[in-house]
């Protein structure tokens, strides 16, 4: 109960108002003493005694990241949601410092865009000194119009992160606010009234007397010093949204960029592993398809062998055999008969039995050399 929001409060930025906080951090100020002890049962009214106790701001600090007092009791006005006028009333308080710190830390994180510049700008003239805790326990000094910078321009502060707000350059251009103005812009507006008012008198009188180089006159160069110093003045918060403005861009497109890198690696990575399952299965199939073909060609030359092997080869072999062997054992008498029969017929078709002797002996010549023999 004691950790529940108040009933009647309304929600900030769509959200319980205590979701603003990061749950870890919210769970440790929800363990800590000074929560449990100081801030039980605190009113809108109670809790500006308790403000005014503070003697420093922070997160959270050492070992373990214990809260703040200062992080308990802004935990606290999430929670009760104190009106609007009780939170401005603690920025204008310039009596007690931590009090206003602690109106413009919750107004940095409920208030609108408008509100937030509007309330919180002013603070930039406040240059009292302020002591911060640091993480390791140890306490730094700061100022009051740091403070209020590093809530306007930073993303983080005291270990929350703060709600994005519009620029203000955006709000000028959609007329919602007015240019910013200065503290200082009177006093250089009575300065040069004033330098006028004796530069005239000096010209009534006839004491002004001028530089030959009129273009370098001290008292020009002095004019043009401050013109530049005004405009310079009055232009440095634009410059300084627009240099945050570029950094932020610059780190959202570096870490973009990481995350396409990260997102190219990770797909080369799953494309190089499916690759190799890829190969491995065609390694799979490649062996499965020579194993078939040798079973094939397995089969093939068993076939074969057993065609060699049957009994109808067998038969026909033994018939080729004994067809090409001698039949009869007179055989080897009738060779000779037939070699003499050949040679007589050759002896004949040489034209050398010829009965005319010299035909006979021409056809010998023609047989030495190849010719066909006389008739």
């Amino acid at each position: 109960m004691a950790n529940r929001t108040d009933p009647t409060a309304k929600n900030i930025r769509g959200t319980n108002p205590q979701n603003l906080v990061e749950k870890i951090l919210r769970s440790k100020i929800y363990q800590h003493t000074y929560w449990k002890e100081q801030c039980f049962g605190l009113t809108a009214e109670t809790l500006v005694d308790k403000a005014m106790e503070l003697d420093h701001l922070g997160g959270t600090y050492g070992g373990n990241r214990k809260p703040t007092p200062f992080m308990c009791l802004v935990m606290k006005m999430l929670q009760i949601q104190p009106e609007k006028d009780i939170v401005v009333e603690f920025i204008k308080n310039e009596d007690y410092k931590y009090v206003r710190v602690l109106g413009a830390f919750y107004l940095r994180l409920t208030g609108t865009d408008i509100d937030v510049y509007r309330y919180l700008e002013p603070l930039y003239n406040d240059y009292r000194k302020l002591r911060k805790k640091l993480t390791d326990g140890k306490f730094a000094l700061t100022h009051m119009d740091e403070v209020i910078d590093e809530l306007l321009t930073k993303d983080y502060s005291c270990d929350i992160a703060m709600p994005r707000i519009k620029k203000r350059w955006t709000l000028e251009t959609l007329a919602a606010l007015e240019p910013r103005k200065s503290v200082l812009e009177d006093d250089f507006e009575e300065e040069e009234e004033r330098e006028e008012n004796e530069q005239l008198e000096g010209l009534d009188n006839g004491a002004d007397e001028r530089d030959y180089y009129h273009e370098r006159s001290p008292a020009r160069e002095r004019e043009r010093d401050r013109d530049r110093d005004r405009d310079r003045r009055r232009d440095s918060h634009r410059h300084r949204d627009r240099d945050y403005d570029r950094d932020y861009d610059k780190d959202y497109d570096r870490e973009r960029g990481r995350g396409r890198e990260r997102d190219r690696d990770r797909d080369r990575d799953r494309y190089r592993l499916r690759d190799e399952r890829d190969y491995g299965h065609d390694r799979e199939r490649e062996r499965e398809r020579e194993g078939r073909e040798r079973e094939r060609r397995d089969r093939d030359r068993g076939r074969r062998r057993s065609h060699s092997r049957s009994p109808s080869r067998s038969r026909d072999r033994k018939r080729h055999a004994h067809s090409n062997s001698p039949k009869r054992r007179g055989d080897g008498a009738e060779e000779p008969k037939k070699k003499k029969k050949k040679e007589k017929k050759e002896r004949k078709d040489d034209g050398t039995d010829h009965p005319d002797p010299e035909i006979a002996e021409a056809n010998k010549l023609r047989a030495a050399l190849g010719l066909k023999p006389l008739k």
